[in-house]
């Protein structure tokens, strides 16, 4: 059976940081097992739904790598979710319930004060139907809740969790439509695993309980239809959260387009995410085959999985260090050969720093003050310079030969005269990009009181 699994936004706001790894690992999972990746979005709420931040996930997804292999919308499929709805009502499944928001929270404060968990009562199961028909004669149209069934526990072996055993009679009936007959998450949701052959669903702990809910839907579901589909196989990992160990809302803002603005690379997110919560060691990984072969779900940790902008920007690091020059030749100043990003590259943090460094070859640099000896010392060094394949070492080592300097009063002064720093790119590299006529007309004017 062909692994598929599935990544189902809401299109109501950006992904951040938790929805990408969430997708991430069900990409993974696909991948791994040869199988498929969809994106299911989950747009049944009209008034809160944009266009825009569809067209959003779409452009995450493809700049992270994680373009999917198919593509459905809830909003497209509202008559499958009506069909659902009659079955189980038909099978006795779902219920009327007439309780305004306001009752609830009554009833949910009682519970707690007497020490209860505060579960629905069905008090609208027990209304007859001349009590029905008269709420409905007041004017006040129902929701409808799914009926739990309460005689079995229920049970699945999580992927990440392991047992997992629910009693259903703890859990409240859940709503599945609103009043005004618009969609909650829960049925649309199974309907649709059932319907695109999901075998595995990969979401965070805070849907354990929906999974409970949901395995009877599946169940109900598949008898209604009299099918024969498969129950999906769950896993819930547990849910990021910032490095100071609390639950963060800038995680809950924190997306692609901030680390767009502040140049992350893709493969920095992803080697991040990828491991993040497992017992593997993070680490700057660009291969994402590599990482995909690594990927199981044995390895995930139950704790909370922090998240540290400082690792991020160590792992950016790195993987900037090691990105060939065809991957980056389209954001690179203009005039920055191979040669030039090969000299660069190891000072950089964020490719976008390249253009910085890379005025060290063009100009103009910052002026330094020099000593009389050091003005001397360059004025030797503007004679002595002569091309080659290899200028830096010979000037070097002709100044060494002459002035007996060695070491930081050998080297520093050249570097400071020729690129106005104290630091920075290998200048055995950097000084033929620099070139012969701008590199004695630096140490010569660096000679000048």
């Amino acid at each position: 059976m062909t692994t598929i699994t599935r990544f189902a936004p809401s299109p109501t706001g950006r992904l951040h940081v938790g929805n990408i790894r969430t997708a991430l690992h069900n990409w993974m999972l696909a991948r791994k097992a040869g199988g498929r990746f969809l994106l299911r979005i989950d747009d049944t709420d009209a008034e809160r739904s944009r266009e825009e931040y569809v067209e959003a996930i779409r452009d995450d997804l493809d700049w992270l790598g994680l373009s999917p292999d198919g593509e459905e919308r809830q909003s497209e499929r509202l008559e499958k979710y009506e069909a659902a709805f009659e079955a189980l009502k038909a099978a006795g499944r779902v219920y009327p319930a007439y309780e305004t928001a306001q009752e609830l929270e009554l009833k949910r404060k009682i519970q707690l004060g007497r020490g209860l968990p505060p579960i629905y009562d069905r008090g609208s199961l027990k209304l007859s139907e001349e009590e029905r028909a008269a709420k409905e004669a007041e004017g006040i149209s129902p929701h409808w809740r799914f009926k739990l069934d309460h005689d079995e526990p229920i049970r699945w072996e999580d992927g990440v969790r392991g047992p997992q055993k629910f009693d259903p009679a703890q859990l409240s009936d859940p709503v599945i439509r609103r009043a005004d007959g618009s969609w909650l998450y829960m049925l649309p949701s199974a309907v649709d695993d059932l319907d695109m052959g999901v075998t595995d669903v990969l979401r965070g702990e805070d849907h354990v309980s929906n999974t409970a809910v949901q395995i009877q839907m599946f169940t109900a579901l598949i008898a209604a239809r009299n099918a024969a589909q498969q129950i999906p196989r769950f896993a819930h990992e547990a849910l990021l959260v910032g490095k100071e160990g609390k639950l963060s809302k800038r995680l809950g803002s924190l997306g692609c387009d901030a680390f767009r603005e502040r140049d992350i690379e893709p493969e920095a997110i992803i080697a991040l995410l990828a491991r993040l919560g497992t017992s593997q060691p993070v680490e700057p990984i660009s291969d994402r085959g590599q990482l995909v072969e690594s990927f199981d779900l044995s390895t995930f940790g139950r704790a909370p999985a922090k998240f540290d902008d400082t690792e991020l920007d160590r792992l950016n690091a790195a993987i900037v260090h090691s990105l060939p020059f065809d991957a980056v030749a389209g954001r690179l100043p203009k005039g920055m050969d191979e040669a030039g990003w090969h000299a660069i590259r190891p000072n950089l943090t964020h490719v976008c720093e390249a253009g910085e460094w890379w005025r060290l070859v063009t100009g103009p640099i910052a002026e330094r003050d020099f000593s009389a000896e050091d003005r001397g010392y360059l004025s030797a060094a503007a004679g002595a310079l002569e091309w080659s394949d290899d200028p830096w070492h010979a000037l070097t080592a002709k100044l060494k030969a002459s002035t007996g300097r060695k070491g930081k009063p050998l080297f520093l002064p050249l570097r400071q005269a020729l690129t106005g720093m104290d630091h920075g790119p290998d200048m055995g590299e950097l000084l033929p990009l620099i070139g012969e006529e701008r590199a004695r007309a630096r140490l010569e004017a660096a000679a000048r009181e």
